[in-house]
């Protein structure tokens, strides 16, 4: 399952992300992962979710940050649930072709691993693709 929290920023989606990992780590009998674009929500987290920080790693597309996401999968089998902050962030340039390529490819990953993946995304639901709008969760 693929889930985009959308919205401006300053609405909360940050904190209700964190909220949400810190909630699946207690219920979860694999791994749950929270992969960000800095560290400075590594401590908000529970201890047992996998915090991966982006900044050192570039990933100028989609494309790239899916095969980073695919090699997270690949070092631990029973990865559960991967939570992804700031996906506007991590990529530097997302066009909205790239985007829902990304979407439905990251759906069909879920679907092969069992993973669950949720993102957020930085704009309102309107300006999102009408193709990802299936995604977006309130």
């Amino acid at each position: 399952m693929v889930q985009i929290l959308a919205g401006e920023k300053g609405v909360g989606k940050t904190k209700r992300l964190i909220t949400m990992a810190n909630e699946a780590s207690k219920e979860a009998n694999g791994c749950v992962v929270f992969v960000d674009d800095d560290n400075s929500h590594m401590y908000d987290l529970h201890y047992s979710v996998r915090f991966v920080d982006t900044p050192r790693f570039i990933m100028e597309s989609p494309q790239i940050f899916r095969g980073f996401v695919c090699g997270i999968l690949s070092q631990n089998s029973d990865i559960e649930k991967v939570y992804i902050d700031g996906l506007n962030n991590i990529v530097d340039r997302v066009n909205k072709d790239e985007f829902v390529t990304f979407i439905t490819e990251l759906d069909s990953i879920s679907k092969e691993t069992e993973t669950d993946f949720t993102m957020i995304i930085s704009c309102k639901d309107e300006e999102l693709p009408k193709e990802v709008l299936p995604y977006i969760i309130k």
